[in-house]
């Protein structure tokens, strides 16, 4: 049985893997690269979850967090020009908020299966992206959480800038979040498309 989940827990786990990567370098002002791979993490859990049913899409969610711990580890022992490239707070962000998104999204797509067949991966990749972005850009960046690493400085996250560089006047983190958000559900849309296409191509009856 888990030869059957292995292409899935290998998808997550390259998606995970290549957004660690590109989190890197910056697009932008206010996103990283990694911004168009990690959503694709929604598109395998939906897959997953649609094909073979909640149980394996939790199994590939925890075989994704686990490759985000791995991740995490590595990148505290790689120092960069201002420090480790991935500090406690952004350890603890990225696998509480991944962590909590993913088994979000299996709940509401499950809830939701038995619906027309395009409602529970736009419902579920919705809410769950958005929940994702609240999780970790306020433990990786707002003030009121600087008790979780003192001696990390992330004032640079918190200056008042204009939303975005034209709206109101809020923490930096504030417009990296939005733009985060907006490209999440940018792709949720897009990625109706190639769920479709899977899962029909994995459904097919075998000759």
């Amino acid at each position: 049985m888990t030869r059957i989940y292995l292409p899935g827990i290998l998808a997550m786990a390259a998606i995970v893997v290549a957004s660690n990567i590109l989190v890197q370098f910056l697009m932008g002002d206010f996103l990283t690269w990694g911004a168009l791979t990690y959503p694709l993490a929604f598109l395998v859990n939906d897959v997953m979850n649609r094909v073979y049913g909640p149980a394996a899409a939790r199994r590939v969610v925890w075989a994704g967090f686990a490759t985000g711990v791995a991740c995490s580890l590595i990148g505290t022992q790689i120092i960069g020009e201002f420090g480790p490239l991935v500090t406690l707070r952004i350890a603890i962000g990225s696998g509480l908020a991944f962590l909590t998104a993913q088994m979000l999204d299996v709940a509401i797509f499950d809830r939701l299966r038995d619906q027309r067949w395009w409602k529970a991966p736009l419902a579920s990749t919705l809410v769950g992206s958005t929940v994702d972005t609240a999780l970790f850009f306020s433990i990786a960046f707002a003030a009121g959480l600087t008790f979780l690493e003192p001696g990390n400085d992330v004032s640079w996250a918190g200056e008042a800038t204009p939303l975005l560089g034209w709206g109101f006047v809020a923490p930096f983190w504030v417009s990296m979040a939005v733009a985060d958000w907006m490209v999440k559900l940018a792709l949720a849309l897009l990625a109706l498309a190639p769920f479709r296409i899977l899962v029909r191509k994995l459904t097919l009856p075998v000759a």
